[in-house]
C-alpha cells in the first residue's frame, strides 16, 4: 500500500490495517524459521509497511 493511501484513511483503519500486516508478518517469520518460505523479501516488506503504517498514525496523532 502506498503512503498516500494510507494518509486517506482514518485511524481506525490504519489500526485494522497494522494488526493485519503484523499477524502477516509473524506468518512469514515461522515459515521462515521452518525453512517454508521462498520469498525472503516478503518479511522485509512487511516491516516497512508496519513502519509505514506507524508513521502514518502518529502524523495523525500529532495534529490532533
Amino acid at each position: 500500500m502506498k503512503i498516500k493511501e494510507m494518509r486517506e484513511k482514518d485511524a481506525d483503519a490504519l489500526l485494522k490495517e497494522l494488526r493485519e500486516l503484523q499477524k502477516a508478518h509473524f506468518s512469514l517469520r515461522m515459515q521462515h524459521a521452518t525453512q517454508q518460505l521462498n520469498n525472503t523479501s516478503q518479511l522485509r516488506r512487511t516491516q516497512r509497511d508496519i513502519a509505514r503504517v506507524r508513521t502514518v498514525l502518529g502524523q495523525k496523532a500529532a495534529v490532533k
